[in-house]
């Protein structure tokens, strides 16, 4: 049951404390490429199942439309990594499970039963829609809620700065799916 839990935040993620001084980011908006490191908090509480909760830490690289995500447990032991490009989208476990699909949405919906937004999370992490969100803004210009096909992300900022990266997110689908993500450390041009 773990691994499953492990995949559905890798999905919410492919998807924060301390990041670069703001003068050594890009402005939100420009920034295309990035990496951050984090921890997460999964809770999942699906119609007829048991509410299952765990975390751990995240490690996620987004580099010319290619995306590589490695979750480990909370004591730094790898749980699941996925990467995925344009073309294919690979699944690998601790346990050496391998999965493969086209779209990275159907991949996570084959291994977990759901079908979540993982091509999206790209662009919510820094605010943006790749399709109809209702993005309302924060009173500094920064995006504070998006909602988008039934998901919500609620973003916080460590500090007042316009340009600032979001130190936390919290992503949701009603009361079924509840990530929350920690951002320790942002780094543009990974």
């Amino acid at each position: 049951m773990r691994l499953r839990h492990a995949v559905l935040l890798a999905a919410a993620l492919l998807a924060g404390c301390a990041s670069l001084p703001p003068d050594r980011l890009a402005a939100r908006d420009d920034i295309r490429d990035f990496s951050l490191e984090g921890r997460f908090a999964l809770r999942v509480a699906m119609p007829g199942e048991d509410r299952q909760n765990t975390g751990g830490r995240l490690s996620w690289t987004h580099r010319n439309d290619d995306d590589r995500v490695l979750l480990s447990s909370p004591l730094g032991y790898g749980l699941a990594e996925i990467d995925t490009t344009p073309e294919l989208s690979r699944l690998r476990t601790a346990e050496g499970k391998n999965r493969e699909s086209t779209d990275p949405d159907s991949l996570i919906e084959d291994v977990t039963g759901q079908r979540l937004p993982v091509s999206r999370i790209p662009a919510w992490l820094l605010g943006r829609s790749n399709g109809e969100a209702l993005i309302e803004n924060d009173a500094y210009g920064r995006p504070k809620r998006l909602s988008e096909d039934g998901w919500q992300v609620d973003y916080r900022f460590d500090d007042d700065n316009p340009d600032a990266l979001p130190s936390g997110l919290t992503l949701s689908r009603g009361s079924e799916i509840e990530l929350r993500l920690r951002i320790e450390e942002w780094r543009e041009k990974p």
